[in-house]
């Protein structure tokens, strides 16, 4: 059987194929990340570690079940409470019963927790004007538009057996 590909060929490559969509993608998401973290450390959050940014992230946790982060961040529950209860000993979070279900808790971000969040836009916009400054704005805003639309289809779904939205079989 031939594999009638770009990225393969029957002779040895001196180096690697190229990279693929996973690799595009992890390079500028590993930078943004890296740059939250430093970011966050010179804006005087110096106790945030990189797992702290999963909990932290876009939308954020507010007023979430942890077993609903849980799934948004494709996290453990016991990894989740592990770090909900760090971030709650830091002074960014806390966790208080929930109105409609006793057995369960809800997420509130605290004072500091959001100008930690506000810190994290404020250090990917700088990142987005950069990008945008290098790329040109014309494509740095085909870039975001590409991305926004891959959003949806690249969502997970509850369903693992289910096409992503939009996507089809």
């Amino acid at each position: 059987m031939t594999l009638s590909s770009d990225f393969t060929h029957d002779h040895v490559q001196a180096g690697p194929p190229p990279p693929l969509i996973g690799a595009l993608l992890r390079v500028p998401f590993e930078t943004v990340r890296d740059r939250m973290l430093a970011g966050l450390h010179e804006r005087g959050f110096t106790d945030l570690v990189p797992a702290h940014l999963n909990v932290l992230q876009y939308p954020g946790p507010e007023n979430q079940r942890p077993s609903e982060l849980a799934a948004r961040t494709r996290m453990t529950k016991q990894a989740l409470n592990y770090l909900l209860g760090q971030l709650e000993r830091l002074g960014y979070l806390t966790r208080h019963g929930d109105d409609g279900d006793q057995r369960s808790k809800r997420i509130h971000v605290t004072p500091r927790g959001h100008a930690a969040i506000k810190a994290i836009r404020q250090i990917v916009q700088e990142v987005e004007a950069e990008w945008e400054g290098q790329l040109g704005p014309r494509k740095f805003a085909q870039l975001r538009n590409l991305l926004v639309q891959l959003q949806p289809i690249a969502a997970p779904t509850d369903d693992p057996t289910e096409p992503r939205n939009g996507a089809s079989v």
